[in-house]
């Protein structure tokens, strides 16, 4: 780091007063601080590092207080990082400001396929840890196995289910998909039955595998009975709001069966809980329905959840949740995104694929086209019909999908701000309401609950300051410490 970014950098940390996903501070004026493993061990488990600050001491508003030795820190600090698994290998940068020194390790990001990074001593589990905001925090078994499984392509659509037999199944539908699959390769007509249950991914071993019981099961739901999806209708914005008569529920079924037939049961409940709107044309004077949702978008978004969600033994108890509030359809499956895609990138390169013989078993039945054109098909439904673009969020244990109807896009007459901007930005976390007493920062970011602050804070507090349906108290000083966010009163 060059010396006067490194300046530039301790005034900033000063100006916030706070730290930051991808900054830890310590002071070090006294020593070396002992326990430094959690933070090298969460910045090198994302993707965007992060970088340790020693010399500005937190307890005492992030004052310039020094290191106590630049050299032995120094030394300490590589200590650290060879007590890591991988290895960690801090980028050190050293800076002079009067008579007080200052320290800086910018920690690498791991590759994906070696992660998770963890203190050897301590071991995978007890050691591997991930930055939440300003903190480090222990990594869950899920978390530290969804690495491995990546690291290792385990297939868990693939394993072996104890105590299935070929009774267990659809003699005709897998009869069928048989033949499919040996019209889609010619070579297949001579091959036999029990090994081409193993080259299609039916069995393995000799057992037949997860992928069959779900396709093929009879009642898949007696082997795995919350690989379901839970359906829901609720009468509010958030869940728990009741309506006029004090029911939490319009309507609620849990949907079982096959995958093919969850997605249609998904579908269907979709459809029978939609609100549809009429329009007449104007050209020919003939009624038209037009529904809620565009159906294509709501079945590919259902379609990528059973294909796509995580089937081990650390998800098998989580059902996929469907839920339709009154603006919006919010469809969540246990297992965030898969290897290294990120939420930038979906439908726009070719994935890693976590269930792939689930997949082309669907393909073959004409459930889905694979090829990776079921993203684009939602954003582009969802534009056609003059509604919002779909959100994506991800997070390691949980990938969600949330479409919006017109009640989000045109907010009713006595909603609306009284602001003269044409185009104003969404509030779907209810930050409007939040700030309606003056709230901080960190106070904001804390009600999002989203890991990065700064993705908090660009994504869905910037927005609102800009459109100025949330004012800062300290308009002349944005970057005080003293700011704090409160709701326009023009808004009702």
């Amino acid at each position: 780091m060059l010396e006067e970014e490194f300046g530039k950098l301790l005034l900033r940390v000063q100006q916030r007063n706070c730290e930051e996903q991808t900054l830890e501070v310590k002071a070090a004026n006294k020593g070396c601080p002992e326990r430094l493993y959690d933070t090298f061990s969460a910045f090198a488990n994302q993707n965007e590092g992060g970088m340790l600050l020693f010399g500005l001491d937190e307890k005492q508003g992030f004052a310039k207080v020094g290191v106590y030795d630049a050299q032995d820190l120094q030394k300490k600090l590589m200590e650290v990082g060879e007590s890591m698994t991988p290895v960690v290998r801090p980028v050190l940068s050293v800076y002079v400001e009067g008579a007080m020194l200052f320290v800086a390790a910018e920690i690498p990001p791991l590759d994906l396929a070696e992660r998770p990074c963890f203190k050897t001593a301590r071991g995978r589990l007890k050691g591997s840890f991930i930055r939440v905001g300003d903190a480090d925090k222990p990594m869950t078994e899920y978390e530290v196995y969804s690495y491995e499984a990546y690291r290792k392509r385990s297939r868990d659509d693939l394993r072996p289910v104890e105590g299935i037999s070929l009774s267990a199944l659809d003699p005709v539908q897998l009869e069928q998909y048989l033949l499919k699959r040996k019209l889609d390769r010619p070579n297949f007509a001579s091959v036999p039955t029990e090994q081409l249950y193993e080259l299609t991914g039916l069995q393995k071993e000799g057992q037949f595998t997860l992928t069959a019981v779900l396709l093929f099961g009879l009642y898949p739901q007696a082997y795995f009975p919350q690989l379901s999806i839970i359906a829901s209708r609720v009468p509010g914005t958030e869940m728990g709001e009741v309506d006029e008569t004090g029911q939490r529920f319009l309507d609620s079924k849990r949907i079982e069966g096959s995958l093919v037939e969850m997605l249609e049961g998904a579908v269907s409940f979709l459809r029978s809980n939609m609100r549809m709107a009429v329009r007449i044309d104007p050209k020919t004077g003939k009624r038209q329905d037009m529904p809620e949702y565009p159906l294509d978008a709501l079945r590919e978004a259902v379609l990528n959840a059973l294909v796509h969600r995580d089937y081990s033994t650390h998800t098998e108890n989580m059902p996929i949740q469907l839920i339709m509030f009154y603006d919006r359809v919010e469809i969540r499956n246990p297992g965030g995104l898969y290897g290294r895609l990120t939420v930038d990138q979906l439908g726009k390169i070719q994935p890693d694929t976590r269930n792939p013989a689930v997949i082309t078993a669907m393909e073959a039945l004409g459930q889905t086209e694979n090829r990776y054109s079921g993203i684009p098909r939602i954003r582009r439904a969802m534009a056609e019909a003059g509604l919002p673009e779909p959100v994506f969020r991800d997070d390691r244990w949980e990938f969600s999908v949330c479409l919006y109807n017109k009640e989000a896009a045109e907010q009713p007459p006595e909603r609306k701000p009284a602001l003269s901007a044409e185009k104003l930005p969404l509030d779907d976390r209810g930050l409007l309401n939040f700030c309606r007493t003056p709230r901080t920062r960190k106070e904001i970011v804390r009600f999002l609950g989203i890991a990065s602050g700064q993705y908090a804070t660009r994504r869905y507090l910037e927005p609102l300051v800009k459109s100025g349906m949330i004012l800062m108290t300290l308009p002349d000083r944005p970057k005080s410490p003293k700011q704090t966010y409160q709701t326009n009163p023009d808004i009702r």
